[in-house]
């Protein structure tokens, strides 16, 4: 059975930790907890699948402030805990402080590059998963007007919005893209009140299809949405069953594949920088039964001829954070 630590203050919940097993592995999840429906969930149920496949137990936390992170990474690192997987970004910064600390101890942080000699670095081609909604939203829209609803205003949510704006394009030249960001802090992972809100305003501007790239957030734009008669697009984990025949797909990115993967290499986990993208399967669109009656024959085709060309190089993505800029979007 997995072994939970529930962060209920920073020295409480990483007390727990004391006891871990030598080889124990641990993951950290990210502001909005890992049931967010969202990122951090893909990520547990990643830890979650090697827990059920190998009968192994590993460590976690919920951290409720940024303040707690190099504590809790130093906590886990002096329990014994290897390798140690950061779900997201903001651990950067701790990560790059505390991981000459301790050389013996295998790191993996997502979302971000840094640069030791014991850390994993993985991040993903959000661009090209999100080129794929993309086609999709503008297949689907009868308004000719879609929407992008990111969390954090940041590169890495500039560059969901990036692709997905080439995708729509792609498949409607004459289509409009509105696009908003929930805000400027890591609040905005966590606000669906807000999530909602900015729904509203889009349908007001007539999108019939608005795509949320924004954690937690986007559980209130996929509920707005549903309630307002018109599809979303759910992203990260697979998100069409939150309202089934009203999410139109989902944006796949694999964060579950690339934390079971972790802990699968154990202490043996090769550090480096990696990029998880169409090609290996990082990321992608969902279809199953809950969006299969709306992903039409026509659709599906020109979601095939997309992913083919993206793969082949026929088609380029742009990348964001190659220059911060979008070359069909002026945020």
């Amino acid at each position: 059975m997995t072994l939970m630590t529930k962060f209920l203050s920073a020295s409480a919940a990483l007390a727990l930790t004391a006891g871990a097993a030598m080889a124990d592995p641990a993951v950290l999840f990210d502001l909005g907890g890992k049931f967010d429906k969202s990122f951090n969930e893909s990520a547990f149920n990643g830890a979650q699948r090697w827990a059920e496949e190998t009968g192994g137990s590993y460590n976690e936390v919920e951290i409720q402030s940024d303040a707690q992170r190099e504590q809790a990474i130093r906590r886990f690192a002096e329990a014994g805990n290897n390798p140690i997987v950061m779900a997201g970004f903001s651990w950067a910064s701790a990560l790059g402080e505390v991981a000459a600390d301790y050389p013996d101890t295998k790191f993996q942080i997502i979302d971000m590059v840094v640069d030791a000699p014991n850390v994993r670095s993985i991040v993903f081609a959000e661009e090209q998963g999100s080129y794929l909604v993309g086609v999709a939203a503008a297949m689907a829209s009868e308004t000719g007007t879609v929407g992008f609803i990111g969390g954090m205003d940041i590169p890495l949510i500039r560059n969901f919005a990036c692709g997905y704006v080439q995708g729509v394009l792609a498949a409607n030249p004459d289509a409009t893209v509105i696009a908003n960001m929930t805000g400027t802090t890591p609040a905005a992972w966590n606000d669906p009140v807000k999530g909602s809100e900015l729904t509203l305003a889009q349908i007001s501007q007539d999108a019939d299809v608005v795509y949320a790239a924004a954690g937690g957030t986007g559980v209130g734009v996929l509920q707005t949405a549903a309630d307002e008669g018109i599809l979303s697009i759910g992203v990260d984990s697979n998100q069409n069953y939150l309202h089934p025949g009203m999410v139109l797909t989902s944006m796949l990115k694999r964060v579950d594949n690339a934390v079971y993967d972790a802990l699968m290499a154990g202490d043996a986990l090769e550090a480096g920088f990696n990029v998880m993208d169409l090609a290996n399967g990082g990321v992608g669109y969902a279809l199953d039964e809950h969006n299969e009656a709306l992903i039409t024959d026509e659709m599906k085709a020109a979601l095939d001829a997309a992913s083919a060309g993206i793969e082949s190089g026929e088609i380029m993505v742009h990348n964001y954070n190659t220059d911060e800029a979008c070359p069909v979007y002026d945020f």
